[in-house]
């Protein structure tokens, strides 16, 4: 492509906001982020949405696609009987490099198959997983879940796998020196957990070059010891969700409980800039979704509820995840980086 600019493919129609809110975040990402935009779905619907001017529309580039995946449709038949529909339109963009990067707030299974189907696989793995940025208690210290929901049954070698890529995003996009490396688990001990994380525990200790420093509780996951943690994406999205629902309760609380009244309103005054980095740090929608590791193409899944601000953060975490070449990393290290012992391979 000639332009040294990103350019990220959205899904316009994916999501329960669909189109309004995923222009609306689209257009900003336009206005503060270096990027150029295609806008993947039906150009009347897309041009119907009243409180975007024609004028802001034609910062972007429209490209038709007919109809979306429905979140009740089983992905693969949904694709094959749709193959003009707005995901398969943005990932055939990235296949024959008209985009970058697609952003996605539509059905997640819909999306991974069609990276998957279009797109392919990685060389050497086996299966992609899903990564969620998380905050954790130290202050700009995020930590990666992977996987949250892309597998729901996995093989030691998997987790070994999600664990290379995951520590190679956490190093070149997130930008951690030494990330530290954790395996979810019930507890810290060797001997503990199921046959799953035994046998990964072991990999994953004989892997030197892996920066693995043991087993992490469920306590630990946000404690920002952290850096990449590990597990099945059973586990993984039950976790992501219940700590998305715990940060909304504490942000709802946190509300309900400052004072009312004329002390109430000079207490938030004063506390404005705090209440809006306490939110920031806790909301979910401030990381904008979770990137697809392990297919050929770099895709961003977010929320089905996702709004204007967490489209933008997904539009932001596509564009790093391009200019900093993750997936040019994650091929040229892959090969010296994963476990070349017997035991990696057939576990």
């Amino acid at each position: 492509m000639g332009s040294t600019r990103a350019r990220i493919a959205v899904d316009a129609m994916g999501g329960d906001h669909a189109p309004a809110e995923i222009i609306a975040g689209a257009l900003r990402a336009r206005e503060e982020l270096e990027v150029d935009i295609l806008l993947v779905g039906d150009p009347d619907h897309i041009k119907a949405v009243h409180q975007h001017s024609e004028a802001a529309l034609k910062l972007f580039e429209i490209v038709p696609a007919e109809g979306t995946i429905e979140m009740h449709e089983e992905p693969l038949s949904g694709l094959r009987r749709k193959p003009k529909a707005s995901i398969n339109v943005a990932m055939d963009l990235v296949k024959h490099d008209r985009a970058d990067a697609v952003v996605s707030a539509g059905h997640s299974g819909a999306a991974m198959a069609a990276a998957l189907l279009r797109l392919g696989r990685l060389p050497g793995i086996d299966r992609p997983a899903i990564g969620a940025i998380l905050p954790t208690m130290i202050p700009k210290k995020p930590v990666i879940i992977l996987d949250v929901g892309a597998n729901v049954d996995c093989r030691p070698k998997y987790l070994e796998q999600f664990a290379v890529m995951g520590t190679l995003y956490s190093k070149y996009v997130i930008g951690v020196k030494e990330p530290k490396l954790g395996l979810l688990n019930i507890g810290e001990e060797e001997s503990k957990g199921n046959d799953l994380a035994l046998k990964t525990h072991q990999l994953l200790q004989e892997n030197p070059s892996l920066p693995f420093i043991g087993n992490a509780e469920g306590r630990d996951v946000l404690s920002g010891n952290f850096d990449v943690i590990v597990c099945d994406g059973f586990v993984g999205n039950i976790l992501l969700k219940f700590a998305e629902a715990v940060g909304e309760v504490a942000i709802q609380i946190l509300r309900e409980e400052l004072p009312r009244g004329k002390r109430g309103q000079i207490g938030t005054l004063l506390l404005r800039q705090n209440l809006r980095r306490i939110k920031q740090r806790m909301d979910h929608a401030e990381h904008g979704g979770g990137l697809l590791l392990g297919v050929a193409g770099i895709c961003i899944i977010s929320h089905g509820s996702s709004r204007a601000n967490s489209i933008f953060h997904a539009i932001r975490s596509a564009t790093e995840s391009v200019e900093n070449q993750v997936l040019d990393r994650i091929k040229s290290e892959y090969a010296q980086t994963i476990s070349t012992l017997p035991n990696a391979k057939t576990a």
